[in-house]
């Protein structure tokens, strides 16, 4: 299927290796990685598949190429998968080789592996009648590849780079395990045969790296994931590479990359770089990412000004998603804990941009505020995060232009902040389903800050020591049925309907009636509790628009930012 500037199709292996096709992972594309785990996984599907109550065929996922003249193809993703089903020929070919230097079946085995090799290994150019591979590897695998594993050599054992032994093992491993399992010629032929014709994959190819970072993309919002990161750094370093960098250059930019995107760990290098690049520039959505950055990165200066840029970025905002990391002091902690509570991660950059400009004091004072906003206008006024995400992003690169202060900053965010009517009447309609984890931290964290302004009392929200107590239960007896089951529903989860108990306290009352918790109340250690029981003689919709409205007034004068006011 042709769409545009790509074309996708399902090929089996053997298709995608015939007809003089030649195969290559970009120069700075990452290296062999995969490990004993991979290569057992591949080996036990290929097992099951070749097995006679095996599958008809095994699907080996997407393979993204781009090529402009559909004879040569760089290998944008899926190196991994084509790179070892690469080494299982190889080790095929090597028990092959075996057998005709045992002078077993000689004369067939050769023809077997002159045919399989030139099928899917290499074959000879018509023009210059010299062997060409059709797989060609990145820079760091390419000669241990070329000069070792296709000529069946033995391969060296010291003075390899750490991916070269890895390439080294994969091959001996396949060898042993086929070597075992195949002891013909005959048989060892008849399983690349089978297998070339069982594994397929999903072909996507693209005419050059943006149409590619689109497929990545839109292949990664529904969930497949493919690895834009390395059509990025295979952009940056093939922009270094075209200027006659050395290769002490070039090595010393890989150790950099491999760094900032070490220290990024389970987070998304592409979301990071989106963050980065907007907390200095203007608003990019990710569709524009790739484009933008080639558009502005076209020589060594703003390659190395970019990875400069980066790692003066990363330790925030990985520590943005780590309430604990030791760059926060103890206020900032606090701070830093909410907003990853609350899942706001649109103020991001802002904080990237503020970071490097403001001194620690009115950094703190900007996390305080921008916890606040993100508590009135995400979490309890539910607003859309579009256009939050676009003042934000405006207000970033302010702050890396012109903005000089706290006070500044925060007069800009005046649109994000709810005023106090606004947040009184969301926060009076809002129910929280405490059915789901995020909702019940949510609901503890606002129950104890409300208890700390009335009582003064100071608790741990997260102690194991209270639960949320539901005034009218999730799970209703008979005392309750002056409320009827569609009004319960909409009732249970308010806030007015929720507060605090001791952890104890809470299962001796279970789902009893409202004057049998009222005693459990009376005695709380918690003020916002002891009030529902001194306060109010039954428990009804009235009453819990009632509380509700009151728990408003106590919220609205906690989350506040008085220059906002």
């Amino acid at each position: 299927m042709a769409v545009g500037n790509f074309s996708t199709a399902n090929q089996t292996y053997r298709l995608l290796m015939g007809n003089g096709l030649i195969y290559s992972v970009p120069r700075f594309q990452r290296d062999y990685s995969w490990t004993e785990e991979e290569w057992d996984d591949l080996w036990r599907d290929i097992e099951n598949t070749l097995s006679p109550e095996g599958e008809s065929s095994h699907y080996m996922g997407y393979l993204v190429l781009q090529s402009e003249d559909s004879k040569n193809f760089d290998i944008i993703d899926g190196q991994q998968r084509l790179t070892t089903l690469s080494i299982i020929i190889l080790s095929v070919l090597a028990n092959l080789k075996k057998l005709i230097d045992q002078k077993t079946d000689a004369e067939k085995n050769q023809k077997r592996m002159d045919q399989l090799r030139n099928s899917f290994i290499g074959y000879l150019d018509p023009v210059t009648l010299i062997p060409r591979s059709k797989l060609n590897l990145n820079r760091n695998n390419n000669s241990l590849y070329q000069n070792y594993l296709v000529p069946l050599l033995p391969s060296p054992k010291r003075n390899l780079k750490v991916t070269e032994h890895q390439m080294r093992k994969a091959y001996e491993w396949f060898e042993s395990k086929i070597g075992s399992a195949y002891k013909t010629g005959e048989n060892l032929a008849k399983f690349i045969d089978q297998l070339s014709d069982k594994l397929f994959f999903t072909v996507i190819n693209v005419n050059d790296e943006l149409n590619a970072y689109r497929v990545f993309e839109t292949l990664n919002a529904r969930g497949v994931k493919l690895s834009s990161t390395d059509l990025l750094k295979n952009y940056l370093f093939s922009v270094v590479h075209a200027q006659k960098a050395d290769e002490r250059e070039l090595q010393e930019l890989d150790n950099r990359w491999e760094i900032l995107v070490s220290k990024l760990g389970s987070e998304s290098f592409p979301d990071f770089l989106r963050t980065h690049w907007n907390s200095r520039y203007k608003f990019l959505r990710h569709s524009e990412l790739f484009k933008r950055i080639r558009d502005s990165i076209q020589d060594r200066e703003s390659v190395f000004k970019l990875i400069r840029e980066m790692e003066a970025d990363v330790d925030p905002y990985v520590a943005l998603a780590k309430p604990e990391d030791e760059l926060w002091s103890s206020d900032q902690k606090a701070f830093v804990k909410e907003l990853r509570m609350f899942n706001v991660r649109q103020v991001y950059p802002v904080l990237l941009a503020a970071y490097r400009k403001f001194p620690p004091v009115e950094f703190t004072s900007l996390l305080r505020a921008v916890s606040i906003i993100s508590f009135r206008y995400n979490v309890i006024s539910n607003n859309p995060t579009s256009e939050q995400e676009r003042i934000y992003n405006t207000v970033a690169e302010k702050i890396s232009s012109s903005l000089n202060s706290f006070s500044e900053v925060i007069n800009e965010l005046r649109p994000l902040y709810p005023t106090d009517d606004q947040f009184k009447y969301a926060f009076a309609e809002k129910q929280l389903k405490t059915t789901q984890s995020r909702n019940r931290r949510v609901v503890r964290y606002v129950l104890f800050k409300i208890e700390k302004k009335c009582s003064g009392a100071d608790y741990d929200f997260d102690s194991d020591q209270y639960n949320i107590e539901h005034i009218l239960p999730e799970s209703p007896d008979i005392s309750w049925s002056h409320i009827s089951d569609q009004d319960q529903d909409q009732l249970i989860y308010r806030l007015g309907n929720l507060t605090i108990l001791n952890a104890k306290a809470n299962r001796s009352i279970a789902n009893g009636s409202f004057d049998e918790k009222k005693a459990a109340y009376s005695g709380s250690e918690f003020e916002i509790t002891r009030r529902i029981a001194s306060e109010n003689s039954s428990w009804n919709d009235e009453r819990i628009a009632d509380r509700q409205r009151w728990l408003a007034d106590q919220a609205s004068s906690i989350w506040r930012i008085s220059q906002l006011i």
